[in-house]
């Protein structure tokens, strides 16, 4: 059975993406087609802030973007050297909070420690955040143009401080009809439809809706969060499983029994 994800394929160690290892353990055929870009803001300035740990209490991931606007600016000039040397580990004697096991595993990969990658989404890990002893000083938080304002808020009403740096802004992939339309010429229309954001829903479904037509009532819908699935519900589409958590085990868990014939919706 054939099932469609619209995100970029990222290969572990293993040489292949684990959403598609994952869904083919139950046996599910999944093409990856990534739906959204992404341009860097702002490095400089992050690259500066991220030379004085002294200044700041913690740091906040939220996306493996912002992990990935950190590695860019290590790549600069002599900060690779001086980030080995001495920086990482004064980062490290503070706390780094991050939302998943994606986003751990590469902020894992510069050499940080983590905490509260089995969080969800930015609210739950805000949650853990709160409880947590709060610092004086401000939690140094990477973010793109399209961030929520939840984790911001509650941290602010429990009195702790934030500091966020507009690292990146998304825009939609320039190949995303050209990629659809061929799968759907080569492979028809799929059984599901697992959408990972907002805004790649938002850039994607005018094209999907296009090449469905009528047979888009057959398609399982699938978000892999409460914020992707609220969004689709506010497209006016049935979601037919929202992942537990966003990771590729999850994921297969929740679509499988969408796809078999009499399963409940969850």
């Amino acid at each position: 059975m054939k099932v469609l994800l619209l995100k970029d394929p990222k290969e572990d160690d293993c040489g292949q993406d684990p959403y598609v290892r994952e869904l083919g353990l139950y046996g599910l055929e999944a093409t990856l087609i990534p739906v959204l870009s992404f341009e860097f803001l702002s490095l400089p300035s992050l690259s500066e802030k991220l030379s004085h740990p002294e200044g700041y209490g913690g740091l906040i991931f939220t996306s493996p973007r912002a992990v990935e606007a950190v590695e860019r600016c290590l790549q600069k000039d002599t900060k690779a050297e001086v980030w080995k040397k001495s920086l990482k580990e004064k980062w490290n004697a503070k706390s780094v909070y991050v939302v998943g096991n994606a986003t751990a595993s590469l902020v894992n990969r510069i050499g940080l420690h983590t905490e509260g990658e089995t969080c969800g989404n930015a609210e739950k890990l805000a949650e853990y955040i709160c409880f947590r002893e709060p610092s004086a000083l401000p939690l140094l938080f990477p973010c793109g143009t399209l961030k929520r304002e939840i984790l911001p808020k509650m941290l602010k009403d429990k009195g702790i401080p934030l500091e966020s740096v507009t690292v990146y802004q998304t825009i939609p992939h320039p190949g995303i009809q050209g990629n659809l339309t061929s799968y759907y010429t080569q492979q028809g229309v799929p059984a599901s439809i697992t959408f990972f954001s907002p805004s790649g829903l938002t850039h994607s479904l005018k094209h999907i809706q296009e090449l469905s037509g009528d047979s888009i009532g057959q398609i399982k819908f699938v978000a892999i969060g409460p914020t992707t699935a609220q969004a689709l519900a506010a497209q006016g589409l049935p979601v037919s499983c929202t992942a537990e958590s966003p990771t590729p085990r999850a994921l297969a868990a929740g679509i499988r029994p969408t796809l078999q014939p009499h399963a409940c919706w969850v």
